[in-house]
This record gives structure tokens, C-alpha cells and sequence, in this order.
């Protein structure tokens, strides 16, 4: 499936590059100013809440709101950044990003495959603050250049690892960011014991980031207590019964007091 997404994707932005050139993009953006990190970095704890509406593998995950929507209430419930699909098999589109700008003031990560430089200038001109790039599916060299020219453009990079090899490979680069993803690219399966297997080879200069598969504040308070920086959710927080209160939850999953607070909202709510 992978390799599916990857390919169709190749071919699209052969159609984007070719209905709006590299150079018309170049001529129409400003650099960025690295708000993503900066942003993490002054968080103690940091939720990337994900405006997800499906999956190639479960379908169809939130009907009730839209992008923008979903983006409203994250940013409203103590979500440090937004990350927004742009894929059309998570029924994403690139104009998402300017809708999410259009009612968000958090800084944004693009959420996609990027397979060519393109899509990075594209990134920025959408309006995003950060791109996503995924070890598995780039060479050594694809990755420092797309690294670079990142950077270049004042952009943040989050660099997803799914196992030991790919987090040596990135961590042999200038990447800050660094995403362990926990779900198997094989059997699309989801274990957040993936981010404390990597977790002790993790160079601690870096910002780890953890990756799906975390629906529960617990599993939050523990990856947070072991050290990571930050998690990034989608899908369960889009499939909430009560979203706001999810959020809330993902945020803040160690202020007691503060949960006190929410479980009265809650029980308000009903």
C-alpha cells in the first residue's frame, strides 16, 4: 500500500509541477520563521493534534466536522500545533492548509509524502510551517537535501523513523525534529511500544516526537514521563466521542488538577 501511495504520488506532483511551475512558487513566498520548533520548544509537552478525516486502511474516521472545524476545536483545547493531511488517500487536499490558517493561529505541519523538492516550495506557498519527511520512503541523499532546502526556505522538518535503522540513518543528519512513528508500514498495525524500543539509541539533543497509536491519557502521561517531547494524534481524537475533552486529555495528561476540571466538564456536558 505504501508503495502505491508513494507512486501515486510521484505522478501528481509531476501534474502539479507541470500546471504550476517551481518557479512560480518561488516567486510568490516569503521564509518561514521555524515556528513548529520554536513552538515545541517552548512547550514543555506538546500535542500535534491531527485534522484527519480517513485512513487508506480504516476508511472513513470523522464525519461530524470538517478541517478548519477540527482545527478550531484542537487549538481551543490546548493543542500546541496542527498537522494537516494533504494526501488524497487520507481525503486531504493542499488547499486544506489555507483553510486551517484561515481559523488557526498554531503553527502548521503539512502532512503528506513528500518525494520531491517541489513539494517543499509548495509547502510554504500553501501556507504550512513544517513538513513531514518519512525516512522509509527517501535515500540518504533525499534526505539531506530535502533537509537543507528546508531549512533554506525557513521551514521545520519532522523526520519519521519506524525502526533502529532509519533513526541511525536520520540521526547522521541535521534533523531537530525527529518522529517515531508506531505503526508498522507492513501489517499497518499500531504498538506505542515502538517509541520506548527507540527511545534509549534517541541522540537527547534531539526533540522526539511520538507517533500514532495513542488514544488514552495514560499512554500519554507515560511517553511523556519517559521522555519524549511530544505526540502527534489523529485518529483518536477525530473518533471521540467528545473531542474537546480528548484534546484536553492529550494535552495536559499529568495535571490532576486540571483533569478534576475537565471530568466536571464532562459530566457538564452530558
Amino acid at each position: 500500500m505504501l508503495n502505491q501511495i508513494v507512486a501515486d504520488k510521484r505522478q501528481e506532483v509531476a501534474n502539479c509541477k507541470s500546471a504550476t511551475p517551481q518557479s512560480f512558487l518561488e516567486k510568490d513566498i516569503r521564509p518561514g520563521k521555524f515556528r513548529f520548533s520554536e513552538a515545541i520548544r517552548k512547550s514543555p509537552w506538546a500535542l500535534i493534534a491531527e485534522c484527519k478525516l480517513a485512513s487508506p486502511v480504516k476508511g472513513r474516521l470523522c464525519t461530524s466536522h470538517t478541517v478548519p472545524e477540527l482545527a478550531t476545536v484542537f487549538g481551543q483545547n490546548g493543542a500546541t500545533a496542527l498537522s494537516v493531511h494533504t494526501s488524497s488517500h487520507f481525503c486531504g487536499q493542499l488547499q486544506d492548509l489555507d483553510a486551517v490558517r484561515a481559523v488557526s493561529r498554531l503553527p502548521i505541519l503539512r502532512k503528506d509524502f513528500i518525494v520531491d523538492e517541489y513539494q517543499i516550495y509548495e509547502t510554504l506557498w500553501a501556507g504550512a510551517d513544517a513538513i513531514l519527511i518519512i525516512a522509509a520512503i527517501l535515500s540518504d541523499a533525499e534526505l539531506a537535501s530535502f533537509l537543507g532546502t528546508a531549512t533554506m526556505l525557513g521551514l521545520d522538518s519532522l523526520v519519521e523513523v519506524h525502526s533502529l535503522e532509519e533513526l541511525g540513518r536520520v540521526q547522521k543528519t541535521s534533523a531537530e525534529l525527529v518522529g517515531i512513528n508506531n505503526r508498522n508500514l507492513k501489517t499497518f498495525r499500531t504498538d506505542i511500544g515502538n517509541t520506548f524500543e527507540l527511545l534509549p539509541y534517541c541522540d537527547g539533543r534531539r526533540l522526539i516526537i511520538s507517533e500514532s497509536g495513542i488514544g488514552s491519557r495514560e499512554e500519554a502521561m507515560h511517553l511523556k514521563q519517559a521522555g519524549i517531547r511530544g505526540i502527534l494524534v489523529g485518529e483518536s481524537l477525530t473518533k471521540a466521542q467528545n473531542i474537546a475533552s480528548q484534546t484536553r486529555q492529550l494535552a495536559w495528561p499529568d495535571d490532576d488538577k486540571f483533569m478534576a476540571e475537565i471530568a466536571v466538564g464532562v459530566a457538564n456536558d452530558r
